[in-house]
């Protein structure tokens, strides 16, 4: 197989450690994103230095871009590595662009983001037969110091991605796997979507630590955050997330085993789990309500997964209690602004419905 040409659209932490790590293989990889001075230095140093990591040198780009365009073209995958609040707007940007045979990867899709991207794409009159897909988190632990320059902390050692149609699955699994031979296939983007783990670490917790939060101190955000009383909350919710994974043929895994798999982190429960956690001994708590954790990972992740419920016949009380929280105190309408159904081009759709969908993309 050919080597692909790789087209990363977002150049914050996780798009230009991609980038980067893509170019220090040997890949032709080019990278689209909205700062003008960004794109200026990686072009003027014809890449994305590495510094302070576990990847070491420099990773040539062909070159960085303010022009959707520009990036897509002649791409063979087109990886979307942004906060899911802007999957909406890249895809609306890049439909007109996008020509057959082409690859959209969302890295990660947050809850689906597959389905969110296919919608956009439909509704902007995208005729390219094109396949989206999407991984249940992102590969790295990364940061950008500054602009052109990348840290990679850390990278999984596997990642779950599927396609849409998951009939594709196969094919572009055997592309990223060029690059990323950890990256293995799920059943379709419902599984991808179901184990995305942000949706029970971050907003429940959050929301529940809101005193502390707005008390100024500092605080560990998993060490000191998720107590016996806030871990079991989340336990639950797992469980319940899990058991609506049966309706819709999947055999999820509980987050106490995902500990295990992702950081060899074992507990009895969740807060000895991620006490557990090596990597999660510099993560400090937030000082403000008003961060990813909950305006993103609420409407992004918990709206979804409360709309995979109600297409199952299933409330997800739990879910639905924090999205409630979330609106209350932050003032927002999240499940009108976020992945619900309407969004994700699901409506009326039953459970059999939406696995035709996610496995053949054609609907009833």
């Amino acid at each position: 197989m050919k080597k692909p040409v790789w087209a990363i659209i977002g150049g914050g932490n996780g798009g230009q450690a991609m980038a980067a790590h893509l170019g220090t293989m040997g890949f032709q990889v080019r990278i689209y994103d909205v700062k003008e001075e960004n794109v200026e230095v990686i072009n003027k140093q014809g890449g994305i230095q590495f510094e302070d990591g576990v990847v070491d040198g420099f990773g040539k780009v062909e070159f960085a871009t303010m022009d959707m365009g520009k990036a897509v073209v002649g791409a063979d995958m087109v990886v979307i590595v942004a906060p899911a609040l802007y999957h909406k707007d890249i895809a609306t940007k890049m439909a007109p662009h996008l020509v057959d045979g082409q690859f959209v990867f969302i890295h990660p899709g947050a809850t689906c983001g597959s389905l969110e991207v296919r919608k956009v794409l439909d509704d902007e009159g995208c005729k390219a037969d094109i396949v989206v897909g999407e991984a249940m988190s992102l590969l790295y632990a990364a940061r950008s110091p500054r602009f052109g320059v990348a840290s990679i902390l850390g990278i999984k050692e596997e990642l779950m991605v599927a396609a849409m149609p998951s009939n594709k699955t196969k094919e572009m699994r055997e592309i990223l796997n060029l690059a990323f031979p950890q990256m293995y296939a799920g059943e379709n983007v419902l599984e991808t979507s179901f184990e995305n783990l942000n949706c029970m670490v971050h907003p429940g917790p959050s929301l529940l630590n809101v005193a502390q939060i707005e008390s100024g101190r500092d605080w560990k955000y998993y060490y000191d955050g998720i107590t016996p009383s806030i871990g079991a909350y989340v336990e639950k919710m797992d469980a319940a997330r899990v058991e609506l994974g049966k309706k819709y043929n999947l055999k999820l895994t509980n987050i106490l085993d995902w500990y295990v798999k992702l950081y060899s982190a074992k507990g009895e429960t969740l807060t000895e789990a991620v006490n557990n956690t090596k990597a999660y001994a510099d993560i400090s708590g937030q000082k403000t309500l008003r961060t990813r954790y909950i305006l993103e990972d609420v409407p992004m992740s918990l709206v979804p997964l409360a709309e995979l419920g109600k297409v199952a016949g299933v409330r997800q009380d739990m879910v639905e209690t924090m999205i409630d929280l979330g609106e209350f105190l932050m003032g927002e309408e999240f499940r009108k602004n976020g992945r619900n159904a309407a969004a994700l081009g699901i409506e009326g759709m039953s459970v059999e419905d939406l696995l035709k969908y996610v496995t053949t993309g054609k609907k009833n």
